[in-house]
């Protein structure tokens, strides 16, 4: 590891569900909750990600809910939230906030209600965000998921960002769902401390063994254990059989619309039905996928019960 790397973050990270309240606005002791056992299961947490419903929350409400989080005591460091926003002004609000309150880094989405942004401008809207934070503490990762923003981040992008902001682009979360990229990714950047993150685990075993610093991905919500072993053993005989195993798990999530599958469980899990609650346009699951992915997850063996006695 070089000595850039050697304070940053690693391992699994989870990109929180956010709970809602009847009112439909969130719920910080919920979420305090939740960040509390995947802390217990050394899970980090990346809050206001894509599986946090990220995008539907507006600016105060991130920066109320991380304020929370801090002030209750969990670790800022093993923190990083998502602080992307079409908005240049927005992304450097939220981005400060991450760094005054010690995160391990921000996680960034391209401006990607530009679909037409080349790189140019894609380099100019990560450059001006640097230098208005203008702290040497800032550790930011780039988000890649081009399946949902249909803005991806370049190759050429990275190297030129790298270039101009040594060890403060330290990383990505690549969820763009092409192994050809990301092995790439890896190539290219890995051994020059640039943290790759891969998107779901069900690759978590090739990241790893091509050098990349683990995995943040959505089932880490539920199933965050089995997916920390993996990544401590990754080189024991058994990797792989282990990476079968969270590939079943992930499957019968994916099945669904992830985050109401993924919500519903963790209501099942503690006992609490306001769990299920999504931000429009989002869906709860309806009767019948809620009962076929129990169905499921039973066949498995995938006791959603542990979560409230762990």
């Amino acid at each position: 590891m070089s000595d850039v790397q050697s304070n940053r973050m690693k391992g699994v990270l989870a990109p929180v569900l956010t709970p809602f309240g009847e009112d439909g606005k969130p719920d910080p002791v919920r979420l305090e909750q939740l960040c509390r056992w995947l802390i217990s299961h050394d899970c980090g947490l990346a809050i206001f990600g894509t599986n946090s419903e990220g995008n539907s929350l507006s600016i105060a409400e991130r920066l109320d809910l991380l304020a929370h989080l801090v002030a209750a005591g969990l670790p800022a460091d093993r923190m990083m939230p998502g602080t992307g926003s079409c908005s240049l002004p927005e992304a450097v609000s939220l981005t400060r906030a991450v760094v005054d309150h010690g995160c391990g880094g921000a996680l960034v989405l391209p401006p990607f209600y530009f679909k037409i942004a080349t790189d140019d401008g894609l380099f100019a809207f990560f450059a001006e965000l640097v230098e208005r934070i203008g702290d040497d503490r800032l550790r930011i990762y780039l988000y890649h998921i081009p399946p949902v923003t249909h803005v991806g981040i370049s190759h050429a992008l990275i190297e030129r960002l790298l270039k101009r902001y040594p060890g403060v682009i330290a990383g990505m979360k690549d969820s763009g769902g092409d192994w050809a990229y990301t092995e790439k990714t890896l190539s290219l950047f890995a051994s020059s401390g640039f943290d790759v993150f891969c998107g779901t685990e069900t690759i978590l075993l090739e990241t790893m063994r091509r050098g990349g610093r683990g995995c943040i991905s959505a089932t880490c919500n539920v199933n965050p254990g089995a997916i920390v072993r993996l990544y401590n053993t990754w080189q024991a005989d058994d990797a792989p059989q282990q990476q079968e195993a969270l590939n079943l798990i992930r499957a019968s999530f994916a099945a669904y619309p992830m985050i109401a599958a993924m919500k519903d469980a963790v209501s099942v899990a503690l006992g609490d039905p306001g769990w299920t609650r999504v931000r429009p346009p989002l869906q709860e699951l309806n009767p019948d996928e809620r009962a076929s992915l129990r169905r499921r997850l039973s066949e498995l063996s995938f006791d959603l019960r542990r979560m409230s006695s762990s």
